[in-house]
């Protein structure tokens, strides 16, 4: 992607390389300075007392709360000497900072209170945003399994409560969780983080049989306000393609049978995570042979209000039924652009299938 110009493209290189505060604070002090020198030399009417709101806002994106009182100050002695020594000073002016000050230093304290104050705060939601990108990534399996997934958060937002997790803890077991979080936005995105961390380290331990119970116990210990999560878990052997399928509160995941050309649905059932204390998932078997797959969705894709769920369902089983004759590779994304494009919820999906040949 090319780099934005203009005022734009150096707001963005900031974000992504701010100043220290105290650099950041003399370059808003210089260029106050400056704004008030221009003005005494080209006169009020080119240069009003209302440009100092540039420093403000500068200082509202760029400085913590201290740091900020520190540019308003020295903004404001400048526009009162413009005052003083231009008469054709609008009045209005000082309404117009005043007003900005007001918005300016209320960003600035709300991203104090949540930690991200000054730029740097823009830095740790992408951090953020990257590290669920990277745990979401499958591994590499080895022929002829191959295996694909996609998380689309609601309405092109940063973050997404969906999260795949995956583990590939030796030569022949491959363990996926696909997760949807509670919340949307940046408070989901937090959550799956966490979450996400604390699963991708659950996973594949103890051969996956009570991954989805400790996943359970570790939200319950959490207390969070609505804080649950729905989830499937499946264990596959890699070896001769057996695999245990285990589901919290999750949509029914899907298995495709190559010998009858069909898909069914896994009834694997459990409460969502973090509800109920001390909850067993029972999981379900099968087996995945040449040619067949595994479908695992979030209610994104099939969940529509004033629409049965179930019909949801067998509109993405209609349109998985196309991948059979052209391929399942790049079959996650075709699946949530034909079912779900435009939806108001996040979206997550995994596919893994094994090749007959």
């Amino acid at each position: 992607m090319a780099a934005a110009r203009g005022p734009l493209g150096v707001l963005d290189r900031l974000r992504r390389n701010p100043p220290s505060p105290r650099v950041a604070v003399f370059l808003l002090w210089s260029l106050a300075l400056a704004l008030f020198l221009a003005s005494q030399a080209v006169g009020g009417a080119w240069v009003p007392p209302g440009t100092q709101s540039a420093p403000l806002l500068l200082g509202g994106l760029l400085l913590m709360r201290r740091d900020f009182w520190r540019v308003f100050v020295v903004s404001a002695l400048f526009v009162t000497l413009q005052f003083l020594t231009q008469e054709d000073s609008p009045p209005g002016a000082l309404l117009v900072l005043a007003f900005t000050s007001f918005l300016a230093y209320a960003f600035v304290r709300s991203r104090e209170d949540t930690g991200l104050g000054g730029m740097r705060g823009d830095a740790v939601l992408v951090e953020l945003r990257t590290r669920l990108e990277l745990q979401g990534r499958l591994p590499v399996l080895p022929h002829p399994w191959r295996a694909d997934s996609l998380v689309l958060p609601a309405g092109e937002a940063p973050f997404a409560g969906d999260f795949v997790v995956s583990a590939r803890t030796d030569e022949t077991r491959l363990d996926i969780a696909l997760v949807d979080v509670s919340g949307k936005g940046v408070e989901a995105g937090t959550r799956s983080l966490l979450l996400s961390g604390a699963l991708g380290g659950l996973l594949g331990a103890d051969g996956g049989r009570d991954f989805l119970a400790a996943g359970n116990s570790y939200l319950v210990r959490q207390d969070w306000d609505e804080g649950f999560a729905t989830a499937v878990h499946v264990t596959l052997d890699l070896a001769d393609g057996t695999y245990r399928l285990a589901s919290a509160g999750h949509p029914p995941a899907a298995h495709f049978d190559a010998g009858s050309g069909r898909w069914s649905l896994l009834a694997a059932e459990g409460p969502a995570l973090g509800l109920l204390p001390d909850i067993t998932y029972p999981p379900v078997t099968g087996v995945l042979r040449p040619g067949d797959a595994l479908l695992l969705y979030t209610d994104g894709l099939v969940e529509v209000s004033g629409r049965d769920l179930a019909v949801g369902i067998d509109k993405l089983l209609g349109e998985a039924e196309r991948l059979v004759t052209r391929g399942f590779e790049g079959g996650a994304r075709t699946l949530a652009t034909s079912v779900a494009a435009d939806s108001s919820d996040d979206r997550g999906l995994v596919l893994i299938w094994r090749k007959s040949s």
